[in-house]
């Protein structure tokens, strides 16, 4: 007895590849596009500025909080910033 498929046709490894090929394919012509959600500008009365963090990334803070915040120290050099990230010089 031969194992067949219900249409009477196995299906062969030739048969698989266009299944395979437009599968790969999917992602480029955009059926999984993110939700308008995410796309949303930010608000123009929320400034954003970019800054560093003492393990090297950057993070963007609102200038409102960087005008409400208590300055630690000015006009570091650069042995002390370089010794804030942790880096041997």
């Amino acid at each position: 007895m031969k194992d067949q498929s219900k249409n009477g046709k196995q299906m062969s490894r030739r048969g698989i590849l266009p299944i395979l090929g437009s599968a790969l394919l999917m992602p480029f012509l955009g059926f999984g596009k993110t939700s308008e959600i995410n796309d949303l500008p930010i608000p123009e009365d929320e400034e954003y500025k970019t800054l560093l963090k003492p393990d090297g990334t950057t993070v963007k803070v609102k200038i409102s909080a960087i005008k409400n915040s208590k300055v630690v120290e000015k006009n570091v050099s650069n042995t002390t910033f370089l010794n804030w990230l942790d880096k041997k010089f």
